[in-house]
């Protein structure tokens, strides 16, 4: 709450001035460097800090043994995927291979068919000449 008066210049340089006193009193009253609480806290402090470091390089550790991990099962999983790349690919080739001779076999087996079916008519029409080009000729 504000004071009821105005305060004049006076009354702020002495308020200044009480100001540093209590600041400067506060600063004198502080523990030095070599204050047996000052010396337990920086220990405290450093004990701290060698955790925190500790706890730093654990999570650390475990990081990379993770990634080491991912890494492995990447790796596993690639050569899975290659495995099985090259079985299809096996299977892919015997596939058409078989296929081919299939094919092949069938195409063989056609002109087979196509061939006795030829030579059976070459053989019809030898006969037919045989046996009734004479006849043919002499109707005439």
């Amino acid at each position: 709450m504000r004071k009821s008066t105005n305060p004049d210049f006076q009354d702020r340089r002495r308020d200044a001035a009480e100001a540093r006193q209590a600041l400067l009193a506060k600063l004198k009253a502080a523990p030095g460097p070599d204050d047996p609480v000052v010396i337990e806290k920086r220990r405290e402090r450093e004990a701290i800090a060698k955790a925190r470091a500790a706890r730093q390089a654990e999570r650390e550790r475990v990081r990379k043994a993770q990634e080491a991990e991912r890494e492995r099962a990447r790796e596993a999983q690639e050569e899975e995927a290659a495995r099985v790349a090259a079985e299809a690919e096996r299977i892919a080739t015997e596939d058409a291979a078989r296929a081919a001779a299939e094919e092949a076999e069938l195409k063989a087996e056609q002109k087979a068919a196509r061939d006795a079916r030829y030579a059976a008519r070459k053989l019809a029409k030898k006969q037919r000449r045989k046996g009734m080009g004479a006849e043919v000729g002499r109707h005439f």
